[in-house]
């Protein structure tokens, strides 16, 4: 139950960053379809960042102590955009547009996730 509401704050989150930031869309039709969307791209940004993350922390540690941890942001931007081309090979309507509109995002996906995390709890 719990990845379940995870990966719907994390859906939200994504909502919010495609309502926030010019790049960042999904170009399904009718709600339903984009709540779906977004429901699947959450589920695949969580396997990328489970799956990547602590592998790309790892090789890149030096990285993150030169930068105090800014090359975070980069991490995140180029996680959200591995996840928008793995969406459109599961041709799944979202795209996002690019570096910036990817590191804009992160930053919204990472507030948006620890904020309902904060009110939503373990």
């Amino acid at each position: 139950m719990r990845i379940i509401i995870k990966i719907l704050a994390v859906a939200a989150a994504l909502w919010a960053a495609t309502q926030l930031v010019d790049g960042i869309t999904v170009s399904a039709s009718t709600t339903t379809n984009k709540i779906g969307t977004l429901v699947a791209v959450a589920l695949v940004f969580g396997i990328v960042n489970a799956v990547l993350k602590p592998v790309i922390k790892t090789l890149g540690c030096a990285f993150y102590v030169l930068t105090l941890g800014l090359f975070a942001l980069v991490v995140n931007a180029g996680l959200l955009l591995l996840t928008s081309w793995i969406a459109a090979q599961l041709q799944l309507p979202f795209h996002v547009d690019g570096f910036w509109a990817a590191f804009w995002g992160a930053i919204i996906v990472g507030l948006v996730s620890w904020l309902l995390d904060l009110v939503l709890g373990d």
